[in-house]
């Protein structure tokens, strides 16, 4: 006989030792009882109702990964429950997660698509594909913009442009660019690469010795002698925030955008990399260096102050991009970042 449609509530419940983690768990001063996941909410914007530090969201997760094997399956319409226990050593995190069952073979779920992300995918998705840090010559055998049949100088979105090296294997889609500054160490002068900057996108019309594109979008000028580089396929990967697996400590080296001062939602170039540990996911603290004060008897150094957190999404070899996710001050070029 058919049973009837029901409505089964699953809760997954994460634990962790407040003795344990006191020093890196803060909660919030008005903690909500209950929260109910809306649309267009992220990971990090619900933890942060709750901590003070939500990146470690992901830790309260990780202590209980056979359980939870996917901790961004959270969906608009799961209740999100923080709890203190009565003798108050613990804290619960309980997502109620509905699934509704039709029939013993059939089951309605969720898809992956409708859960919520970590962090914004708008504010970073644009620049999975744009920031390119190459070696010296990086973009020297690039195909080459020639120009127009009208000889113009400046060429921008709707332009028909010519040119050169296009080759007919890497696909129609195309990103144009223009060698950029170059990246360096500040603490010990090594040269980490050298950032490409993003111009525009392009169509080939037409594959020939001296193929045709067209310019569909233009974020700059593009000019005669900028090159071309293939589209790469843009894949959002949904990381969940995590400190580093070992110490890290390095400097902001540029900003998105050529401002000096930084703030929440900045893109910012950080001077590690893959060779050092950093991964994509990982959450470092930004530190702004103390002034020094004199007294009758001493200068002294005061302690670094920590001014905001960033989070790493695209990591090459020797350099990495964040995004600003908090700031309690402006950040600058060359503050630190390190494990938090």
């Amino acid at each position: 006989m058919r049973k009837s449609i029901i409505s089964v509530i699953l809760f997954v419940s994460l634990f962790f030792s407040l003795s344990a983690r006191a020093a890196d768990i803060e909660l919030q001063n008005n903690i909500p009882d209950r929260y109910v996941v809306v649309p267009g909410d992220t990971l990090w914007g619900i933890a942060s109702r709750f901590l003070k530090d939500p990146w470690l969201w992901a830790q309260i997760w990780g202590l209980n990964r056979e359980q939870v094997k996917n901790p961004h399956k959270i969906y608009p319409g799961d209740v999100i429950i923080l709890e203190k226990t009565a003798d108050g050593s613990r804290l619960r995190l309980a997502s109620e997660i509905a699934v509704v069952k039709l029939s013993p073979q059939v089951r309605m779920e969720k898809s992956d698509a409708a859960a919520i992300p970590s962090i914004p995918a708008t504010a970073i998705e644009p620049f999975l594909s744009r920031p390119l840090v190459t070696e010296k010559e990086g973009l020297a055998n690039a195909p080459l913009v020639l120009g127009t049949s009208d000889n113009r100088v400046i060429l921008n979105a709707g332009d028909i442009v010519y040119v050169s090296g296009l080759p007919k294997d890497k696909g129609s889609a195309w990103q144009l660019f223009r060698p950029g500054k170059t990246l360096t160490d500040p603490d010990d002068g090594q040269i980490l690469g050298y950032e490409a900057v993003y111009l525009g996108d392009a169509k080939v019309e037409k594959f020939a010795d001296i193929s045709a594109i067209s310019i569909v979008h233009s974020v700059e000028e593009i000019l005669k002698g900028d090159r071309l580089v293939p589209t790469p396929a843009v894949a959002f990967n949904n990381y969940a925030p995590h400190a580093p697996d070992k110490a890290i400590k390095g400097r902001i080296i540029s900003v998105y955008g050529g401002v000096t001062e930084i703030g929440r939602s900045s893109i910012v170039t950080l001077s590690k990399g893959a060779r050092d540990g950093l991964a994509a996911g990982n959450v470092l603290a930004v530190y702004r260096k103390s002034q020094t004060v004199s007294s009758e008897r001493e200068v002294m150094q005061l302690p670094d102050e920590r001014t905001g957190l960033v989070f790493v999404f695209q990591v090459f070899e020797k350099v990495a991009y964040a995004l600003v996710m908090q700031s309690t001050q402006p950040i600058q070029v060359l503050d630190a970042v390190q494990t938090p």
